[in-house]
C-alpha cells in the first residue's frame, strides 16, 4: 500500500501559511455542519407541529442523546490526535493501521453505552423530570434511537481519520448528505404520506437512523477504496498498543465531552421547575446554540489536526499562532453572530414557540446566554486543543472546572436570586471566568513543551 501523496489537493498543514490552511480547511466543514444543523433546526420545526408535549419530550432526549454523541466525539478526538501525530512525524502506516483499529473499538464501546442506555430508559429520564405525560413519548423516540446509534459511531470516526490527515471536503459532504437525507425523511415519517403511516416523534428517530446507515457506506467506501487510509496490517504494532494510544485521549476526551450532557441534564432539570413551556423553549435554544456556534465547532474540528501534525514534527510556533489568532477571530464573529441574533428575536421565537409562554423563553434565552458564546469558543478550543497536544487530562480538568466550579453553581445560585433569568445569566457569566482560566493554562502548558522553541516565535 503507498504513502498518502503530497501531491494531493489537502493543505500542507506544517509549511502552508497559518490563516489560509485553517481557512481552507474550516470553509468546507462549515457548508457540511450547516447542512447538517439547519436540517437539525428543521427537524426541531417538525416535532414542533405536534404540540409542546413532543417537543418537550425531545428536549428531555437531548443530554442523554449527547451523552452517546459525547462518547463517539471522544474517541474521534482520541483518533484524531494519534494519527494527526504519526502523520506528522511521518509514520504513514501506523495512522493506518490505528485508524482501522480505533473506528472497530469505538463501535464496540457505544454499542454497550447504548445498550445500556436502552434498559433504563424510564428511571433515567424520569431522574432528569419528564413527567408521566411526556415518558411515552420519549420511548417512542429513543428505542429507535439507542437501536440505532451503533451507525453514527462509524461516519464520527472515519471523519476524524479523514480531518487528521488533513481531508475536511469529504466529511463536511458526508454530514451534509447524511442532514439532506434526515431532512427530506422527517416530514414523510413525522406526519405520512401516501402508504407511509404518521409516526410521530418517533419518525424523527427513524430518519436519523436511515441517514447514519448510509453514512456508514459512503465513509468506508472513502476510507477503504478511495484514500486507502485504513489497514489491519500491524507491521512492528500490537492491536493492544494501538488501542492505548487511542483510548488514552479518547477516553478522558469522551469524559471530558460527556460531563457537557451532565450539565445539560442538570440545566433541564432546573428549568424543569418552571414548566414544560420552558423546557420546550430550553430545548429550542440549545439548537440555536448549535447553528450560532457552527463557526466554534467547525474550528474545533479542523484547529486540532493542524495543532496535532505540528505537534507529531516539533513546530510548535505555529501552534502558539494559530491557537491565539482563531481566538481572537472567534471572540469577534461571536459578538457580531449575538447583534444578529438579537434582531431577529421576535422571527426566532414566533417561528418555534406556538404558546405565548414558550416564545417569551425563547427571547429571554436569546438575550442573555449567546452574549457568552465568544467566551465558550474560548473554552472548547482550547479543550480541544489539550487533546491535541496529547494532554487529555488537562482537557477533562478544565470541562470539570467549567462546569462545577463556574457553570452550574453561577446558574444554580442565578436562579435562586432571580428565577430563570437569573439561571441564564449566571450560566453566561460561568463561560467569561472559564475561558480566563482555559486561556492562562493553554498557554502555560505549550511554552512548558518547548521553551527554547517559542522564544523564537514571532509575537
Amino acid at each position: 500500500m503507498r504513502a498518502i501523496s503530497k501531491t494531493q489537493t489537502r493543505p500542507d498543514l506544517l509549511n502552508d501559511p497559518i490563516p489560509a490552511t485553517l481557512k481552507k480547511m474550516t470553509i468546507p466543514m462549515i457548508f457540511g455542519m450547516i447542512t447538517l444543523m439547519m436540517f437539525n433546526i428543521v427537524d426541531t420545526f417538525f416535532i414542533s407541529l405536534l404540540g409542546t408535549d413532543p417537543l418537550a419530550a425531545v428536549s428531555f432526549t437531548f443530554p442523554v442523546t449527547f451523552t452517546v454523541i459525547s462518547l463517539a466525539i471522544g474517541l474521534g478526538i482520541g483518533t484524531s490526535a494519534v494519527i494527526g501525530k504519526a502523520l506528522g512525524s511521518n509514520k504513514i502506516d501506523e495512522a493506518r493501521f490505528d485508524a482501522s483499529i480505533s473506528i472497530l473499538v469505538a463501535f464496540v464501546l457505544v454499542l454497550i453505552l447504548s445498550f445500556i442506555g436502552y434498559l433504563l430508559i424510564d428511571p433515567i429520564f424520569t431522574l432528569l423530570g419528564a413527567g408521566q405525560q411526556v415518558l411515552p413519548l420519549i420511548h417512542e423516540y429513543m428505542n429507535v434511537w439507542f437501536i440505532g446509534s451503533v451507525f453514527l459511531i462509524t461516519p464520527m470516526i472515519g471523519n476524524s481519520v479523514l480531518r487528521a490527515s488533513g481531508d475536511t471536503k469529504t466529511p463536511s459532504i458526508v454530514m451534509g448528505g447524511a442532514g439532506l437525507i434526515n431532512a427530506v425523511l422527517d416530514p414523510l415519517l413525522i406526519f405520512g404520506f401516501g402508504p407511509i403511516p404518521a409516526m410521530g416523534i418517533q419518525g424523527a428517530a427513524i430518519a436519523s437512523v436511515i441517514a447514519w446507515g448510509v453514512a456508514v457506506v459512503i465513509i468506508l467506501y472513502v476510507l477503504i477504496v478511495k484514500k486507502r487510509l485504513l489497514s489491519l496490517k500491524a507491521g512492528s504494532q500490537t492491536v493492544i498498543g494501538a488501542i492505548r494510544k487511542m483510548l488514552k485521549i479518547g477516553l478522558p476526551a469522551a469524559g471530558a465531552n460527556m460531563l457537557t450532557p451532565v450539565a445539560m441534564a442538570v440545566m433541564t432539570a432546573m428549568v424543569a421547575h418552571h414548566g414544560p413551556e420552558a423546557v420546550a423553549a430550553f430545548g429550542v435554544g440549545s439548537r440555536i446554540e448549535s447553528i450560532a456556534s457552527i463557526l466554534v465547532l467547525a474550528l474545533s474540528m479542523t484547529l486540532p489536526p493542524f495543532v496535532s501534525q505540528n505537534f507529531g514534527a516539533g513546530k510548535l510556533c505555529r501552534v502558539k499562532e494559530a491557537y491565539i489568532g482563531t481566538l481572537k477571530f472567534v471572540m469577534i464573529w461571536q459578538f457580531v453572530i449575538y447583534i444578529i441574533l438579537i434582531a431577529l428575536s421576535g422571527f426566532i421565537s414566533q417561528m418555534f414557540g406556538k404558546e405565548q409562554a414558550v416564545i417569551d423563553v425563547i427571547k429571554l434565552f436569546i438575550y442573555t446566554i449567546p452574549l457568552s458564546y465568544g467566551l465558550q469558543g474560548v473554552i472548547i478550543l482550547s479543550n480541544s486543543s489539550f487533546n491535541a497536544l496529547h494532554k487529555p487530562m488537562n482537557a477533562l480538568f478544565l470541562s470539570a472546572i467549567r462546569l462545577f466550579v463556574f457553570y452550574l453553581p453561577f446558574a444554580y445560585i442565578g436562579n435562586e436570586l432571580a428565577g430563570l433569568t437569573g439561571l441564564f445569566i449566571g450560566a453566561a457569566l460561568g463561560n467569561l471566568f472559564t475561558a480566563l482560566v482555559s486561556y492562562k493554562w493553554f498557554v502555560k502548558e505549550l511554552e512548558a513543551l518547548s521553551r527554547q522553541s517559542l522564544k523564537e516565535c514571532t509575537n
